[in-house]
Parts: structure tokens; C-alpha cells; sequence
């Protein structure tokens, strides 16, 4: 049996890696959290992993108020450069395979076209500089490693979807951007190329999202659709509703390295969203 360690267990993406293998008796999970593993302490990772000699690693922790980033650059780059870098440290000390997940955000949104794993990085805020740097730490100090970016997640915990159904109840009409476009992806689907991987020994860097793309008003409109909710969405520009993070007009992500090395090819973006509102948003 081999074991996985999870830190940012309790996030979305945390618990639908729970729910993958909660039934899978070639592996056991040690979860982990900000309460139980201090992933900025290098010396707390290496005694936590000394104790646990994982076979895996997955991390799943991150400062992801891409807002709050802007103003809270130290606490941001701890998490989200500083702790993957630590994490990589320690499997590489364990000889363990190391799973980091990142983002869209390390690229500035300019492109007309899918991102692919080759394409040039530009974050353009806080957040998409410190994963980005998280990544270089990953690759600098992890031996074995699998970098997998994704985009607009949800799942299991606090979300886009879950803000727009909450927001619909007392609201007849919703503003939502509509010049801002990538890829909804659920938590699930990220889940099933994670577990794909780790199987085998292609390393590297990925794009992990479902296939297709939309704006954030298109995404809000299924939403309400597929809820049955008569919620009219106001589509409006990234000028009429700013923010302290500038965030990407474009970062639809290409799962080129996926299709490329072992034929995967993920679910759409509508049909993800509507398995998960049937299955009662988890």
C-alpha cells in the first residue's frame, strides 16, 4: 500500500481526492491542513514527512484570495512559493513523487488562443507571481514531480457556483463580467488527471482543466440555467467592476501535454457542471 500525503486537505480539491480514493485499498491517505502542517516551516514538513514517509505528496494548499494577495505579498509568497518549495525539499529527501497544483494566473491574459504548457509566462498580479514562483521551487527541488495547472475551480467548499445560486435567491438580476474568459473545472475532473498521472512516470509540467471555454457571464447564465432559476445576468465589463487584482482577459488553458503523452482527454466544461449540480455540488 502506498501512502499519499494531502496538504490543503480540506479545500475543495482536498476532499474530491478524498472521495477518489476513499474505496482504493492500494493507497492510504494522510491528510493534512494549515492546523495539522505548517507547509511555510521547512523544519515542520521535513519531521511531518520523517513521520509519515510518504510515497506521494499532493499539495493542494494555497493563498488563493487573489485580492487579499496584492497587500499580503509575504504571507502569499510563504504559501504559495515558499511551501511547495519545502514540500519539494522533503519528497526529494523521501524519494517521494511530488503533485503541485497551479494556475492560469501565471499567464498575463493576452493571448487570443489556448495557453499550452510552452507558452511564455507573465502573471500580471501578486497571486499568479507567487504560484508561478512556486513552480520554479518545485522544479529547482523536487526530483520527481508532476505541475499541474488549473483554472476556475470548483467543488466541495466555497465557490463561483455557490456565490451565484446564493446571490440568485434574493436577487432578480446579477452583474457578472463578461470580457474575462477560461475554463470552469471541476474539482472531480482534476482529481481523475491527478490519479492518472501518478501512475505513471511522466513527469513534468501539465494543463489540467475541461475541454472548451467561456466568460464568467456565460458560466453564471448555465448556472442559473441548469438550477432552473429565472435570475437575468447583467453582463458587464472588467471596467465596471474593478478590483485590487488585475486578473488575465484570456487564460483558457490547452491540455496539450495531456493529449500529447497519454492520449487524456477531459470532460467538457458544460457537462462537468451539470454533474456536479446533480450530485448536489460536491
Amino acid at each position: 500500500m502506498k501512502k499519499i500525503l494531502i496538504t490543503g486537505s480540506n479545500g475543495q480539491l482536498g476532499r474530491a481526492i478524498n472521495r477518489k480514493y476513499e474505496a482504493d485499498s492500494r493507497y492510504e491517505l494522510v491528510n493534512t491542513d494549515v492546523g495539522e502542517l505548517d507547509i511555510t516551516s521547512v523544519d515542520a514538513v521535513l519531521q511531518m514527512v520523517d513521520q509519515v514517509k510518504p510515497d506521494i505528496i499532493i499539495n493542494c494548499a494555497a493563498h488563493t484570495n487573489v485580492n487579499l494577495c496584492e497587500s499580503d505579498w509575504d504571507n502569499a509568497y510563504r504559501i504559495n512559493a515558499i511551501g511547495p518549495r519545502n514540500l519539494s525539499i522533503a519528497a526529494t529527501r523521501m524519494n517521494a513523487r511530488m503533485v503541485h497544483v497551479s494556475t492560469d494566473y501565471v499567464f498575463d491574459g493576452s493571448a487570443s488562443s489556448p495557453y499550452t504548457e510552452f507558452d511564455a509566462t507573465n502573471p500580471c498580479g501578486a497571486y499568479g507571481k507567487t504560484k508561478l514562483e512556486g513552480e520554479n521551487f518545485v522544479k529547482q527541488f523536487a526530483k520527481e514531480f508532476y505541475i499541474i495547472r488549473t483554472a476556475w475551480l470548483y467543488g466541495d467548499g466555497n465557490n463561483f457556483v455557490k456565490t451565484m445560486l446564493r446571490l440568485a435567491e434574493t436577487n432578480e438580476t446579477v452583474s457578472v463580467v463578461r470580457d474575462q474568459f477560461g475554463t470552469p473545472t471541476s474539482a472531480r475532473v482534476l482529481t481523475d488527471m491527478i490519479a492518472a498521472l501518478i501512475e505513471t512516470d511522466n513527469f513534468g509540467t501539465f494543463h489540467g482543466t475541461c475541454e472548451g471555454a467561456c466568460s464568467w457571464a456565460d458560466f453564471a447564465e448555465e448556472i442559473f440555467r441548469l438550477a432552473g432559476r429565472t435570475t437575468r445576468v447583467n453582463r458587464i465589463t472588467t471596467e465596471e467592476y474593478p478590483t485590487p487584482a488585475k486578473r488575465p482577459a484570456y487564460s483558457v488553458l490547452e491540455n496539450y501535454m495531456l493529449k500529447l503523452t497519454m492520449g487524456y482527454e477531459a470532460e467538457d466544461w458544460k457537462t462537468a457542471i451539470r454533474e456536479y449540480m446533480e450530485n448536489g455540488l460536491k
